[in-house]
């Protein structure tokens, strides 16, 4: 009789740990999220003269960011800005056009970046630039989302390091798989 119960017993807390639901899926931080790099097109930059700033942000598998264009008012929208020190003058930001993407929690599809993208920022480097080693501060907002979740929105600081040179003669174009020649 006690074997018939302790089989019993068994037989119950393998059904009610079966019923258990799995272990609840980990939510990364939205800063794991994307991985953005910075990269310049020029090494050394010549006062005086134009530049770029590329941004690329690698998307985790699974996870989109909302496109510049969002197609949501309620969406918040990739957004680059430089926070340029005495010295530079920033352009405007090149965004990439996203991809129409339908997901489940909205009717319409939705302008999303996913895998790898570029965000291009021109930047002049004035004759009243700093010499030599500089760090120009950006601010990177998105918001990631996957097609069950969407992480609060974050605003990362990067930086874009360059180098200042009086003049732009040994000024030599760096990174061509970004910045190809015109």
């Amino acid at each position: 009789m006690k074997f018939a119960a302790v089989i019993f017993v068994s037989i119950l807390l393998l059904v009610a740990v079966a019923a258990l639901p799995s272990a609840p899926q980990q939510v990364p931080s939205p800063k794991d999220v994307v991985a953005p790099t910075t990269y310049v097109s020029l090494d050394p930059v010549g006062r005086g003269s134009q530049f770029q700033i590329a941004v690329v942000l690698k998307i985790r598998p699974g996870f989109h960011v909302n496109a510049r264009e969002k197609s949501e008012d309620y969406l918040i929208a990739t957004d680059l800005r430089a926070d340029a020190p005495a010295g530079f003058q920033p352009g405007e930001v090149s965004y990439p056009k996203g991809a129409l993407h339908t997901f489940a929690f909205s009717k319409k599809p939705l302008n999303v970046y996913e895998d790898t993208i570029t965000l291009r920022l021109p930047v002049t480097a004035l004759p009243s630039a700093p010499l030599g080693a500089q760090r120009l501060p950006l601010k990177l907002r998105y918001q990631a989302c996957s097609t069950e979740i969407c992480l609060p929105p974050v605003t990362l600081s990067l930086d874009a390091s360059v180098t200042i040179a009086p003049s732009a003669s040994g000024s030599k174009p760096i990174h061509p798989e970004l910045f190809p020649p015109k």
